[in-house]
């Protein structure tokens, strides 16, 4: 769309007016003023549009050529130094902070009025740039008093923009009110980008004070207005990092950091790009790539004093000594110099990082002997509990814990280390995604590390079974939120699912597929934006004690593991009494697990040697010894409940040798465990649905219809996404034979394969009643994607958070025609009453005679997770 400059020929004046509503309208109109006979201020007005309509499209190079002919070309003093003014605002974008302020110093003393106003806003812009936040406050306040004078609507609003970012940034709560007058003056005046840059701000807003979901809303939003208007805005991308990284989503955050760098080299973008190396630093910190996190923070360092920009160069410091920290360097020096870097950090408005190094700080004193050092700093940093956001309180909270210990107060410590993580409880409850608070979890490693440490060395079984509890699994702790009935977000599933069937189809038939898996990428990535921003509500629900678990175990016995360090240790629960143990070395009972699957798998998919048994013979009887030789008098041949650390979520349980033929249900926390029994199963009929390709489900199917009472028999075309959810909801027992995909990357993402496309486990988290037990015979079905705090993810935590009692799935792949034989056995158990562990156990020791090694792996796939 072209807009029309009114009666006669265009102006400067509108191509400048123009610049934040169409940028590169504002550029053509210039350019027609630059072609015409015009004075040499109009000519220096038409330059500056441009320069400026060419910033708002990311092209600093172009901006800066036509800022500096601007101001050349004019005549008259003002215009000379409006140019100047907006050269300034344009070279701080460049990364060239003293040349910016010279240039806007140089504008200030020409201008009166609101063009005075103006220049003073540009100068905050400049000390923002630099790191001079008190004095960028300050400048943008005098704009704002003179565009209230002067009456200046569109001056007042982008002065309030950039005071209200900067101190959302600081923490300060007055920068909502700015932004959101700063949004309606701009709506107002019909200035939809520069609108549309504001709602992103109070977004970064909502960010900062830890409303995540609020974020991600207003984000999802702007990002639409920013396509609709077709301008890009990859620096943008700064902010999506920071919000992802505060979750935290590290390897989105890892991602977005890099496609930051690459787009702003790209352009030339010298300030933004230095932020982006910072932020590709951050992230590789908290992924543990060390070498990364010194390497991107040095260049951003480096980066940020050619700029004049000291105290963001401080900040990329600060990542650099916490990977030295990290590496294992304990040295004086790098003491001298995180105390330094926190004090710098601190007196400049910079406190989350500060916190965060002056707490490693003192633990490096404490590891060096220099304990007095060590209590200074722990008393700084534990002033941090009282305010800022959940984060900040939470490791505030920790640092008094850690001061406490120091001085051998461990029940003061773990009064704080529970405080900081009750900070944190509230923090994720707000957050509505099952993947959030799945992801958010990391929060309270250190804290509950901390508090299961002095349950450990005070050799208290009870109190190491309440800290356990209270980090695992927190997201199936909270009431489940179902998204909301949102078409956009149907809509992009039944999208998603027509994609992926045209991928697959593809696939199979040798077509080309990079386009279809890029639709596929973006379809998935607007269904993340969609269900992020769904918001929380409800509190958790309190560990149980040895107490309440007894009540519920009856004979059965609860063996809860616990990764203490390099120890595996284990909390049983028998007859009211909990007893604690330890299983050796974590690393090694990992290793034996990993091997055990890998020589199972073998048997399934290459076939049944001697080799593979002997493999799987092997690492089956040494994981057994190591994990039960310790607790095997307590077990007795007791049914057995089981809670893994997050590395053992995937052992075929049944396949060990204390396990074999015992009823044993699986749970991702005792809490867990505790709730689905105590859910009332719904009493709708039975549902038994097939999916595609794969003749042995429908087979398995009809023949499961004559074993199970009137049920709803879904196969064919008629097994549809839809049709099968329908069914599911209020169902009593439901049964899916399908191809099954377990996606590592995002395991809500992964999938059951029906007639019309993939069922997600998004699709299961919108049922409104699960069924009461589920069965899943389809290939991996029971994998979990496993985050800090042992959150597992995928249909397993999906199921059991909205209600689900039971479900019985896989853990490796199964061949169709051996899974039919022993899923008709399981299901006459339970038609007859028995309940789900005791049924696949009896099923799985009829099935395994031990003559057939793929009939053993086929056995040891299926597991029982929830209640039993």
């Amino acid at each position: 769309m072209v807009v029309s400059a009114g009666p006669g020929a265009p102006t400067a004046q509108t191509a400048l007016d123009n610049v934040q509503r169409y940028p590169r309208e504002a550029i053509a109109i210039g350019r027609q003023v630059l072609a015409g006979r015009v004075d040499a201020d109009e000519r220096s007005t038409a330059e500056r549009a441009i320069g400026l309509a060419l910033r708002e499209l990311n092209d600093l190079p172009g901006a800066l050529w036509h800022l500096r002919r601007a101001a050349r070309t004019g005549r008259s003093p003002r215009v000379r130094a409006l140019a100047r003014m907006s050269l300034g605002y344009v070279l701080a974008n460049a990364g060239q902070t003293t040349a910016a302020l010279r240039a806007v110093g140089a504008a200030l003393p020409r201008l009166t009025g609101a063009d005075a106003g103006r220049a003073r806003m540009q100068r905050g812009v400049v000390l923002h740039y630099r790191g001079r936040f008190a004095e960028a406050i300050r400048a943008y306040g005098v704009a704002v008093e003179i565009a209230q004078r002067e009456a200046d609507l569109l001056l007042e609003a982008r002065a309030r923009n950039n005071r209200g970012l900067l101190n959302a940034h600081r923490g300060n709560g007055r920068g909502t009110d700015d932004l959101t007058r700063s949004a309606a003056i701009f709506s107002r005046l019909g200035l939809d980008l520069a609108a549309t840059d504001v709602r992103w701000n109070i977004g970064i807003a909502a960010g900062q004070r830890g409303d995540i979901a609020g974020a991600l809303r207003c984000f999802t939003t702007a990002d639409a207005d920013y396509r609709r208007l077709n301008v890009p805005r990859p620096a943008l991308l700064l902010d999506r990092f920071e919000l992802l990284l505060s979750v935290p989503l590290v390897e989105e955050a890892v991602e977005v950091a890099d496609t930051a760098v690459r787009e702003l080299r790209r352009r030339g973008m010298a300030s933004d790009l230095a932020e982006a190396l910072l932020a590709r630093a951050r992230a590789a910190l908290v992924a543990g790539d060390l070498a990364t996190a010194t390497g991107a923070a040095d260049a951003a360092r480096t980066r940020f004093r050619r700029q004049g920009r000291r105290i963001w160069a401080a900040f990329a410091g600060h990542v650099a000594l916490r990977a030295e920290y990290a590496r294992g360097t304990r040295s004086p020096a790098l003491l001298a110099a995180m105390v330094r870097t926190a004090d710098r950090l601190d007196a400049t408005g910079w406190p989350d990082p500060a916190l965060t190094t002056r707490i490693e700080a003192a633990r490096l004193a404490g590891a060096l002997g220099r304990t007095g050092r060590a209590a200074e700093l722990l008393a700084v940093a534990a002033r941090a509990h009282r305010r800022g956001t959940a984060s900040r309180r939470a490791q505030g909270w920790y640092a008094l814990a850690l001061s406490r210990r120091m001085t051998g107060d461990e029940r003061g410590a773990a009064r704080a280390l529970r405080r900081g993580l009750a900070v944190l409880d509230g923090h994720r409850a707000a957050l509505g995604a099952t993947e959030l608070r799945a992801h958010s979890g990391a929060h309270g490693r250190e804290l509950a590390a901390e508090g299961l440490d002095i349950a450990v060395r005070a050799g208290a079984p009870a109190q190491v079974l309440t800290w356990a509890e209270r980090w695992r699994a927190n997201a199936l702790r909270m009431r489940a939120v179902q998204p909301p009935a949102d078409p956009e977000l149907a809509a992009a599933l039944a999208e998603l699912r027509m994609v992926s069937t045209a991928l697959e189809d593809a696939l199979l038939a040798g077509h080309p597929v990079q386009a279809l898996r890029r639709s596929q990428a973006r379809l998935e990535q607007r269904i993340l934006q969609l269900t992020r921003a769904v918001g929380g509500g409800g509190g958790l629900v309190a560990p149980p004690g040895v107490r309440a678990l007894t009540g519920a175990l009856g004979p059965a016995v609860l063996l809860e593991l616990v990764a203490h360090g390099d120890r595996l240790r284990a909390v049983l629960v028998r007859d009211g009494r909990a007893s604690l143990h330890d299983l050796g070395s974590l690393a090694e009972a990992v290793r034996l697990a990993r091997a055990h699957r890998f020589g199972l798998r073998r048997l399934v998919t290459t076939g049944d040697t001697a080799s593979a048994r002997a493999g799987v013979g092997y690492a089956a009887t040494a994981l057994d010894r190591q994990l039960f030789d310790p607790v095997r008098r307590q077990l007795a041949d007791r049914p057995l409940v089981l809670v893994p650390i997050g590395a053992l979520h995937a052992v075929p349980w049944s396949a060990l040798p204390t396990v074999t033929g015992r009823p044993v249900t699986v749970a991702p926390s005792a809490t867990a465990w505790l709730r689905a029994g105590d859910r009332t199963a719904p009493d709708g009929p039975p549902v038994l649905a097939a999916g595609p390709r794969l003749p042995a489900a429908e087979t398995e199917v009809r023949q499961l219809a004559r074993v199970l009472a009137a049920p709803r028999v879904l196969t064919g075309a008629g097994a549809t996404v839809e049709a099968v959810t329908g069914a599911l909801d209020g169902a009593g027992l439901a049964h899916i034979a399908a191809h099954g995909t377990f996606r590592a990357d995002n395991p809500l993402f992964s999938t059951l394969e029906l007639a019309d496309g993939p069922l997600t486990a998004y699709e299961l988290e919108r049922l409104p009643h699960p069924p009461g037990c589920v069965v899943l015979s389809a290939c991996d079905s029971g994998l979990s994607g496993v985050r800090p705090g042992d959150e597992v993810m995928g249909f397993t935590a999906v199921l059991l958070a909205l209600g689900a009692r039971s479900l019985i799935a896989t853990v490796l792949p199964v061949p169709a025609d051996l899974t039919t034989t022993l899923m008709l056995d399981l299901h006459r158990r339970m038609r007859a009453g028995v309940p789900p562990a005791q049924a696949l156990a009896d099923a799985q020791r009829a099935f395994d005679t031990g003559t057939d090694g793929a009939a053993h792996a086929t056995a040891a796939a299926f597991v029982c997770f929830g209640a039993g």
